[in-house]
C-alpha cells in the first residue's frame, strides 16, 4: 500500500511537472504571437540566436588562423585564398535571399535551415582531402553562414519594439567580439596539434561547429515561436540571378586582384560582368515592385538610404581595423597570431562597453542619432590617435587606448545603424532590411579589406627596403652579425638566411612567423619598416569614417516604435478580420 501510494504520488508529480512545462511552453507560444513575450522569454529565444550567430562569427576567426596548417596539410598553399573567397562569395550573396525569403515564408524554419546546411557544410569541410573540396565545402557553408547573421537580428525585430531593441542586440556585438578573442586561440590549438580523439588537428577546426550547431538547433526549435503572417508574393528568382551576377565578378575580384592584376582583361571581364549585373538587377528590381528581392521602394526613405550607405563605410573602417591592427601587432609587436587575438582586447571591450551603455541609453531616452554622430568621431580620433603614434617604439598600453577608441565608436555605431534602418520600414519589409544592413555592410568590409591590403602590400616591400639603408639599423645589424652567440642561437637561423639572401620581404607579408623571438637587432628593419608601412592606413580608415560623420547628421530621427514588429502584425491581422 505505502509503495503503491509512492509511485501513484511520484507519477502525480511527474503529471504535473509535465503539464507545468507544456503550460510553458503554450504561454510562449501565445506570447510570441501576441507579440509581447516576457523579458525571460526574450532572454531564452536569444540565448538560441546567439548560439546559431556564434557559429558563424567563430568561423571566420578561427579558419583564419589555421588556414596555412590547413593549406600544407592539403598541398595546396598557394590555392588557400580560394577557401575563403568561396565562403564571401556564398555568405554575400545568400545574405539578400535570406532575407526577402523570410519576410514570404517565416523566419523559424529558415533560420533551422540555415543553422543545418553550415553544420553539414563543416561536417564536410572537415573531411575534405583537397583544396578543390575545401573550397566547394566552404561554399556550402557559406550558404548557412549568410542566413545566421540577418536572419537572428531579423528575428530579434520580430519579437522586441525598437525602443527596446538596441538593449538586446548588444549582446550580439558581445558574440562577435567573444568570437574575435575564442577564434585565433582556438584555431591555434587544433592547427598546433597532430591528432585529437584520433582525428588530424585541424579538422577540428570544421568538426567543432556540429556541437555548438546542435546546440543552436535544440534551442532555437523548443523556445523560438515567432508567429508568420504570409505575404502572397512572387519568388524574384531573376533578381536573384542579377544579384548573382553582380556580386560574384566584384568579390572574385577584389578577392583575388593582388594575384592577378588589377588592369588586365581578366578584371575588365570581371569588372563588365558586375557592372552587367547591377544595372540588370535594378531594371529587374523596379519591374518586380514589391514582389523584388530588395524593394527599390525603401531607399526612397531617406533614413534607410543614409544608414546603409554609413554601413558600407562603416564595413570599410571595422575591417580595416580587424585586418592591420593584428598585422601590426604580430609584426610590430613580436606576436603570434594567439597573443594577437588576446592583444585586441581592448577593441573588444570598447565595443561591448559602447553598445550596452548606447543601447540602455536608446532605450531609456528613444533617441539614437545622437550615437550615429559620436560613433563616428570617436572612430575617427581613435584612427588618427594610431596613425600619429604607431611605430614599433610604441608601448602596448599606448596602442591599446586607440583600439579602444575605435571600439567605443563601433560599439555605438553597429546596433544604431541596424535599429536606425528597422524602425524606417514597414513591419512587411524588416527581412528586407535587415538583410540589405547586413549585405551591404559586408560590401563594405570586403572592399575595406581590398583596398588596404592592397595598399599595404603596395607599401612594405619599399618600406622595409628602405629601413634597411638606415644607419642606425646598418650599425646595429653588423654589431647582431658580428656575434657569435646570435649567429649560434637556432631561434635566429631562418631571419639570418633571408639577410644572408637577397634580404627578401615577401615573406613578411605571407608568414611573419620567423620574426618572433629572433634578436631585436635582426628583426628591426622589417618591424620598423612593416609598422610604417601600415600606419597611413588609419588615414585612410578615418577618410571613410569622416565622410559616414557627415552622413550621420543627414539622418532624420524617426521616434522609435514601442511594439515589436510581431505584435504589430497580430494587431493589424486582428484588424482585418474585424473588418
Amino acid at each position: 500500500m505505502i509503495f503503491a501510494y509512492k509511485l501513484s504520488h511520484t507519477q502525480t508529480l511527474e503529471s504535473q511537472e509535465q503539464l507545468a512545462k507544456s503550460n510553458r511552453r503554450t504561454s510562449a507560444i501565445e506570447a510570441a504571437e501576441a507579440g509581447t513575450m516576457s523579458p525571460r522569454q526574450i532572454w531564452i529565444v536569444l540565448i538560441g540566436l546567439m548560439s546559431g550567430m556564434f557559429l558563424a562569427a567563430l568561423d571566420q576567426s578561427i579558419v583564419a588562423t589555421a588556414i596555412r596548417t590547413i593549406a600544407d596539410d592539403l598541398d595546396g598553399l598557394n590555392l588557400q585564398a580560394w577557401a575563403t573567397t568561396a565562403y564571401l562569395i556564398t555568405t554575400t550573396v545568400s545574405t539578400p535571399l535570406y532575407g526577402k525569403l523570410g519576410d514570404i515564408y517565416g523566419r523559424r524554419y529558415l533560420f533551422l535551415a540555415a543553422i543545418s546546411i553550415f553544420m553539414i557544410g563543416s561536417v564536410a569541410a572537415g573531411m575534405a582531402t583537397s583544396m578543390f573540396e575545401l573550397a566547394a565545402f566552404r561554399a556550402l557553408q557559406g550558404i548557412g553562414g549568410g542566413g545566421l547573421f540577418s536572419l537572428a537580428l531579423t528575428i530579434v525585430a520580430d519579437i522586441v519594439p525598437p525602443r527596446e531593441r538596441a538593449k538586446y542586440q548588444g549582446m550580439f556585438l558581445a558574440v562577435f567580439g567573444t568570437s574575435s578573442l575564442v577564434g585565433p586561440v582556438v584555431g591555434g590549438l587544433f592547427a598546433g596539434v597532430d591528432e585529437f580523439l584520433f582525428i588530424e588537428g585541424w579538422r577540428w577546426v570544421f568538426l567543432i561547429n556540429v556541437p555548438i550547431g546542435a546546440l543552436a538547433l535544440l534551442m532555437v526549435y523548443s523556445f523560438l515561436h515567432v508567429p508568420h503572417h504570409p505575404i502572397k508574393q512572387k519568388i524574384d528568382f531573376l533578381g536573384a540571378s542579377a544579384i548573382v551576377l553582380a556580386v560574384v565578378p566584384l568579390l572574385l575580384i577584389l578577392e583575388q586582384g593582388r594575384n592577378w592584376g588589377w588592369v588586365n582583361p581578366t578584371a575588365f571581364l570581371l569588372y563588365g560582368l558586375s557592372v552587367i549585373g547591377l544595372i540588370s538587377f535594378i531594371l529587374i528590381e523596379r519591374r518586380m515592385g514589391e514582389s523584388a528581392l530588395i524593394p527599390l521602394r525603401i531607399f526612397k526613405i531617406s533614413t534607410f538610404s543614409i544608414t546603409t550607405f554609413m554601413g558600407v563605410l562603416i564595413g570599410m573602417g571595422m575591417f580595416g581595423a580587424l585586418l592591420v591592427i593584428p598585422l601590426i601587432l604580430q609584426v610590430g609587436f613580436d606576436s603570434t597570431p594567439t597573443q594577437a587575438g588576446f592583444q585586441m582586447l581592448p577593441m573588444v571591450g570598447g565595443i561591448f562597453i559602447a553598445s550596452i551603455v548606447s543601447g540602455r541609453i536608446t532605450s531609456a531616452t528613444g533617441k539614437y542619432r545622437i550615437f550615429l554622430n559620436t560613433g563616428t568621431a570617436t572612430m575617427i580620433i581613435g584612427y588618427l590617435y594610431l596613425f600619429f603614434l604607431v611605430g614599433p617604439a610604441l608601448p602596448y598600453w599606448a596602442m591599446s587606448i586607440g583600439m579602444f577608441l575605435v571600439g567605443f565608436g563601433l560599439g555605438q555605431l553597429l546596433q544604431t545603424t541596424t535599429v536606425a534602418t528597422q524602425n524606417a520600414v514597414e513591419p512587411k519589409n524588416i527581412g528586407v532590411a535587415t538583410s540589405s544592413v547586413v549585405f551591404f555592410r559586408q560590401m563594405g568590409g570586403t572592399l575595406g579589406a581590398t583596398v588596404f591590403l592592397s595598399i599595404l602590400f603596395s607599401r612594405v616591400t619599399e618600406s622595409i627596403q628602405s629601413a634597411f639603408q638606415r644607419p642606425e639599423i646598418q650599425s646595429d645589424l653588423q654589431a647582431a652579425l658580428n656575434n657569435p652567440a646570435v649567429i649560434a642561437n637556432p631561434v635566429n637561423a631562418e631571419v639570418l638566411e633571408i639577410l644572408n639572401g637577397d634580404q627578401s620581404v615577401a615573406t613578411v607579408t605571407e608568414d611573419s612567423s620567423f620574426l618572433i623571438g629572433v634578436d631585436d637587432r635582426l628583426s628591426a628593419p622589417f618591424t620598423i619598416g612593416f609598422v610604417e608601412a601600415a600606419s597611413p592606413l588609419f588615414a585612410l580608415g578615418a577618410g571613410a569614417i569622416i565622410v559616414a560623420f557627415i552622413a550621420s547628421w543627414f539622418v532624420k530621427e524617426i521616434p522609435l516604435r514601442t511594439k515589436s514588429v510581431s505584435q504589430e502584425r497580430a494587431e493589424n491581422a486582428a484588424k482585418e478580420q474585424s473588418e
